[in-house]
């Protein structure tokens, strides 16, 4: 008896001392459970949604900006005493569709007033996939309105005054264009100006680049209220402007 007691007791020490580290264990269990159930941080937040700065097919969306202009880059098309200082005026960066077909980049100085309507205008023209010979500054023809005419080129902004008067043009603030000088000529009886516009003289015939009411060069001024040359009694197919003028 005394030795089976004696076992009883030698049990209950060691039951005893078993104690503390099984309560460790179970310690240690509940930590590494906590530890692995920790959830992941969160993934940063998306700053700019994958489609924001997507070009949309067929609006030549990447060629357009618009920057100040000096008078030097003025060139010949500005002078002591215009209406309007480079100041009051930007240059358009425009893509437009070539006779080609194809895409070329295009420049236009404007009123600062007119930019976000010539925008406007040359995206439709763009979409409309409307062509355009040549689009360049008048300064590259040395600010001679008959010779950017003789090539065909399109353009606005020339400090001039209206062809015979001492009148200042609209163009001579930037509020002008002129779009296809060949097939939309200007007509005063028999003269025609430039010359090569003879040969788009029968607007029934038309053909394309050029100006007619309910064509998309006409609709697309129209939509953003600028006027046509054309429907002058001496028509001036090639001429929009913001004034009427």
């Amino acid at each position: 008896m005394i030795t089976r007691k004696m076992s009883f007791a030698v049990a209950a020490v060691a039951m005893a001392a078993l104690a503390p580290a099984v309560a460790r264990a179970d310690s240690s269990t509940t930590t590494t459970s906590t530890t692995t159930t920790t959830p992941p941080a969160a993934s940063p937040p998306i700053v700019t949604a994958p489609r924001g700065r997507v070009p949309i097919p067929g609006a030549g969306a990447s060629g357009y900006s618009v920057a100040n202009v000096t008078a030097a880059e003025l060139g010949a098309s500005y002078h002591a005493g215009c209406p309007v200082g480079p100041e009051q005026l930007r240059r358009v960066e425009v893509p437009y569709r070539g006779f080609d077909g194809l895409t070329h980049p295009g420049t236009l100085i404007v009123n600062v007033d007119a930019v976000d309507a010539i925008m406007r205008v040359f995206r439709q023209l763009y979409d409309d996939r409307f062509p355009i010979r040549r689009m360049e500054t008048v300064d590259r023809y040395g600010g001679d309105d008959h010779a950017s005419m003789a090539a065909d080129n399109t353009s606005a902004f020339n400090c001039r005054f209206v062809a015979g008067t001492s009148r200042w043009s609209a163009h001579a603030y930037g509020q002008a264009i002129d779009v296809n000088t060949i097939e939309n000529p200007y007509v005063q009886g028999s003269y025609v100006s430039p010359p090569a516009g003879a040969a788009f003289m029968d607007r029934s015939n038309v053909r394309p680049g050029m100006a007619y009411r309910g064509g998309d060069l006409v609709d697309a001024f129209a939509a953003v209220g600028w006027q046509w040359g054309g429907r002058w009694s001496d028509p001036d197919y090639q001429h929009f402007s913001s004034t009427g003028g």
